[in-house]
C-alpha cells in the first residue's frame, strides 16, 4: 500500500484504545467490503487498507515497533534477527546489529503523523564476522540473489544453504472472497495471523510471508476457493446457465444475469436454442498477475411450461402447425 499513516487510515489518534482500534475497523470494514459496493475500485482499495493497518495496530508488539520506526518497522525486525544470528562479534556488546559497535549504523527519523522513517547506512567488515554478518544480513532483508557491492559471497551462500523450509497453512475462501480479495486469519503454531488474500487467486496460490513463520521462518499460505453454487470456474473464465421462458427464447428478450460484479443485462436474439452459450467480456474472474479480467460465459436453459390450459394448449397447437418445424433428428 502507500506510504500512508495506520492511525490516519482507520481515523484513531495515535493514543487510540485496542477497543478504540477495533471499533473502528469494523465500521470502516463494514462500509468498504466488496460485498456491499461490487466493483467499486476506490472502496476496494480502501478495504484493503483498513485490513492491513488493523493488522498492525491490533497487534501490540508490532504496534510498539510501528510506532518506533514506522513504514519501515518490519525491515528493522527482519535486520535485527540476521544480525542476532551473525553474533556478539556482529552486533556489538549489545547483540543490536544497528547499536554502538554493530556494523550497522541506525539513524531513525520520527515516526509521527505522516508515519515517519528509518534510513540504514550499511557498511561492511573488513573481515572476519563483520564482512560475512553484513552480506547474511543484506540477503535476508532484500531477498537471495541481491548482494552488497563489496560483501564477500560465501557467507551469503552459507545463509543460502542454511535457510529452512518455510511453513505451510491453508486459507479457505469462497468464489467472491477470490473475486474481490479478502483477509483470513490462519495459526501457526500458538499464533494467530491475519493474511491479506489479493483478488485473482486461485486453489493452490501461494501467498509467501517472509519471517512470519515458526522460528523465524517463511510461511506459505496456501488458498483454497470452496466450490460455487451458480458459478464454474476454468482459469479466469467463468460459466454459469441461465434459466429462460419459451417466449424470450422464441421472440428474444433482455434477461437479468448475475455475475460476481453485480447484475447485467444479456440480450437474447429471437430464436434462441437451448444450450447456447454467451460470453460476456471481462465479466470473468481479475488476473492475479497483470491487468484485466476472464470472461463469462452463459448459457441458455429454456424452461417450457408446465401446465396449459385447454384454452393455450389450442392456440399451441395452432401456433406449431403454422411454424411447420422440421424434424430435428433428420
Amino acid at each position: 500500500m502507500d506510504v500512508r499513516d495506520y492511525y490516519e487510515i482507520l481515523g484513531v489518534p495515535r493514543k487510540a484504545t485496542s477497543a478504540e482500534i477495533k471499533k473502528a475497523f469494523r465500521k470502516l470494514a463494514r462500509e468498504n467490503h466488496p460485498d456491499k459496493k461490487p466493483g467499486d475500485k476506490a472502496a476496494e482499495r480502501r478495504f484493503k487498507d483498513v485490513n492491513e493497518a488493523n493488522a498492525v495496530l491490533s497487534d501490540s508488539d508490532k504496534r510498539t515497533k510501528y510506532d518506533k520506526f514506522g513504514k519501515d518497522w518490519e525491515a528493522y525486525e527482519r535486520a535485527a534477527k540476521a544480525g542476532a544470528g551473525a553474533g556478539q562479534s556482529a552486533g556489538g556488546a549489545t547483540g543490536d546489529p544497528f547499536g554502538p559497535g554493530g556494523p550497522f549504523a541506525r539513524y531513525a527519523g520520527s515516526a509521527g503523523a505522516g508515519g515517519g522513517n528509518v534510513h540504514y547506512e550499511f557498511r561492511t567488515g573488513d573481515s572476519g564476522a563483520g564482512g560475512a554478518g553484513f552480506s547474511d544480513f543484506f540477503e535476508t532483508l532484500f531477498g537471495s540473489g541481491v548482494r552488497a557491492a563489496g560483501a564477500r559471497s560465501g557467507g551469503g551462500e552459507r545463509a543460502a544453504s542454511a535457510r529452512l523450509a518455510p511453513a505451510e497453512a491453508i486459507a479457505e475462501i469462497t468464489l467472491e472472497e477470490a473475486f474481490h480479495g479478502a483477509s483470513r486469519i490462519v495459526e501457526v503454531s500458538d499464533r494467530r495471523l491475519e493474511v491479506a488474500i489479493p483478488r485473482g487467486v486461485n486453489t493452490a496460490s501461494r501467498i509467501r510471508l517472509t519471517g512470519k513463520g515458526p522460528g523465524g521462518r517463511d510461511l506459505v499460505v496456501i488458498t483454497k476457493v470452496k466450490p460455487h453454487a451458480v458459478f464454474t470456474r476454468r482459469g479466469v473464465d467463468l460459466e454459469r446457465e441461465v434459466a429462460v421462458t419459451l417466449k424470450e427464447a422464441l421472440l428474444g428478450g433482455e434477461v437479468s444475469v448475475r455475475t460476481l460484479k453485480g447484475r447485467v443485462l444479456l440480450t437474447l436474439p429471437a430464436g434462441t436454442q437451448a444450450g447456447r452459450s454467451f460470453r460476456l467480456t471481462g465479466q470473468g474472474m481479475p488476473r492475479l498477475k497483470g491487468e484485466g479480467s476472464g470472461d463469462l460465459y452463459v448459457r441458455v436453459r429454456v424452461v417450457l411450461p408446465s401446465k396449459l390450459s385447454e384454452h393455450a394448449t389450442a392456440a399451441a397447437v395452432e401456433f406449431l402447425d403454422l411454424a411447420d418445424q422440421p424434424d430435428p433428428r433428420t
